[in-house]
């Protein structure tokens, strides 16, 4: 009896290429294919992870910036030709006038309530803080929309073992989120990157397959 086929051997990363940016609501997607964003602070690591996610960390996709907030549009990433990873616009210490915030908030929101192909949600916290107010605001959004959510803890590596559980523990009690939908990840040593990948597959699903047939 042959065996189901794994994560790792069917959705390898094989190929990555960038697919476009969308500065407006009203503009057009690159494509049709099933959608999985990553959202978090502008200084939560999150374009160090999707590099290292994509393995393409010596020619980087996502511009890893010097300037929090510099990502000002939502962007898509084409990985395998199966599914678009869309990096949303970093919030929080982005340094912009209300209007233009304002304008990023209009954005994020009507994509997030908006889009059919968009299958979930991974939302960044720095593991080295406490999620703020509006980490809690934005994973209640999702909640509220009825979007899978994962939460990943970012720069767990520079945590002892004791603080990561408690970390860890923190982040399910003040986000009121399960524990299976807390990963913890470092974009320094590749921890939880398999089981990132595995999580995109899951929420991808049958959709993702049928594209790639």
């Amino acid at each position: 009896m042959q065996s189901e086929p794994t994560f790792l051997s069917s959705v390898k990363v094989r190929t990555v290429e960038f697919a476009g940016s969308l500065f407006e609501s009203s503009a057009p997607l690159p494509g049709d294919l099933p959608q999985v964003a990553f959202s978090g602070r502008s200084n939560v690591g999150k374009s160090s992870l999707i590099n290292v996610l994509l393995r393409r960390t010596r020619k980087k996709l996502a511009h890893v910036s010097a300037t929090p907030g510099k990502t000002r549009s939502l962007n898509f990433y084409l990985v395998n030709d199966r599914f678009f990873l869309v990096d949303l616009p970093g919030f929080g210490f982005a340094k912009a006038s209300s209007r233009v915030r304002k304008s990023w908030k209009a954005l994020v929101e009507n994509y997030l309530m908006g889009e059919p192909k968009l299958r979930g949600v991974v939302h960044l916290v720095d593991a080295r803080h406490d999620p703020t107010v509006t980490d809690l605001e934005m994973v209640e959004f999702l909640a509220e929309k009825g979007l899978p959510t994962l939460v990943v803890l970012t720069k767990m590596d520079k945590l002892k073992h004791r603080a990561r559980e408690r970390t860890v523990a923190t982040a399910v009690e003040q986000l009121k989120i399960d524990e299976d939908q807390v990963l913890s990840c470092s974009s320094k040593t590749g921890e939880g990157r398999e089981e990132l990948l595995a999580a995109l597959d899951d929420l991808i699903g049958a959709d993702g397959a049928r594209h790639e047939a």
